[in-house]
Formats: structure tokens, C-alpha cells, sequence
């Protein structure tokens, strides 16, 4: 089964491919959307619409999963965040692929055991389960490869849970 992570950004969106192959996670493809400040949001925005499209068609995932958003004091920032991640939402929907989100604790405690886990750690965890030689870079790139991980964590448990059979 393969699976995309998303980590929804304006400015960048990290994003991350995986196989889950029996108990094997393996890695795919993964980088990031990038835009340029200064250019207009709508521009922004179809830029990243039409990468995640490109994306999408190229490497075929079968299932989406997507970072909840969370709300913190920067409100203008969470409006421009939920906004990419609508069209990447849009572009999955119009594929008929389905989305799982994730707070960024179940995130952690998938990835690294405990939800309350340092960036450092999940980063870490990251390149030890996909055997990478690095912690991807921009950090948005491997929080995407996390929510990947989680999601492909989650399916196999809620499969077991409603007795479908391992993928």
C-alpha cells in the first residue's frame, strides 16, 4: 500500500511517499513544495495545487494522511496553512483517494512511542525506520515522512481491529 504524508504549508509542504510492504515501511519518494514569499496568496495556492496534482498522478498513493491543523497564536499563519492544505485536499478528493489526519501528538506516539517526543526524536525516528543515510531536510519534509509512518502504522491497526486482512 502506498501512503503520502502531508505536512501542510504556504511556504513550504513537506511531503513523503511510503510502500508499506507486510511489516516494512519503506520510502518512496519525498521533498518538499516550495513558494515564494512576496507572490500572492492565490498564486501560492495554485502552485502548490498544481505540484500536489502532478505529485499525486505520478506516484499514485492510495491513501492520504494529513497533520490537524493546530491553532496557536499566530491565527493570520493557521488561515494561510489551512488554505494549502485545502487544495491538497481538493486535488486528493478529485482522485477519490482517502485522507486520515493526525494530531501532531498521535504523530509522536506513533512514530516515536511517547506524544509528548522532542522534533529531534520523531526526526531521528524517522531516518532509523526508513533506514535513511539523513534526517530529511527541510524539517517539513521529515514531519511529512512521520505522518506517513503513522498512518501506515494506523491502517494495519485498524484493520486488525475490524478483521480485515493484512495488506
Amino acid at each position: 500500500m502506498r501512503v503520502l504524508g502531508i505536512d501542510p504549508g504556504i511556504a513550504i509542504m513537506g511531503f513523503g511517499f511510503v510502500d508499506k510492504i507486510g511489516h516494512r515501511i519503506v520510502p518512496v519518494q519525498y521533498g518538499c513544495i516550495q513558494t515564494e514569499a512576496g507572490t500572492p496568496t492565490e498564486q501560492r495556492l495554485v502552485q502548490i495545487y498544481e505540484a500536489s496534482c502532478q505529485l499525486l498522478d505520478r506516484y499514485q498513493p492510495e491513501t492520504i494522511a494529513v497533520e490537524k491543523l493546530f491553532f496557536n497564536k499566530n491565527v493570520t499563519n493557521a488561515f494561510s496553512v489551512g488554505q494549502a492544505r485545502g487544495v491538497l485536499l481538493l486535488a486528493a478528493a478529485q482522485r477519490n483517494i482517502p485522507i486520515g489526519e493526525y494530531t501532531p501528538m498521535q504523530v509522536k506516539q506513533s512514530v516515536v512511542g511517547y506524544g509528548g517526543a522532542e522534533k529531534k526524536q520523531v526526526q531521528e525516528m524517522v531516518k532509523r525506520l526508513l533506514k535513511l543515510s539523513a534526517i530529511p531536510k527541510p524539517d517539513d519534509v521529515a514531519d511529512a515522512l512521520a505522518v506517513a509512518i503513522c498512518h501506515a502504522h494506523s491502517i494495519v491497526l485498524n484493520d486488525r481491529v475490524n478483521g480485515v486482512t493484512p495488506r
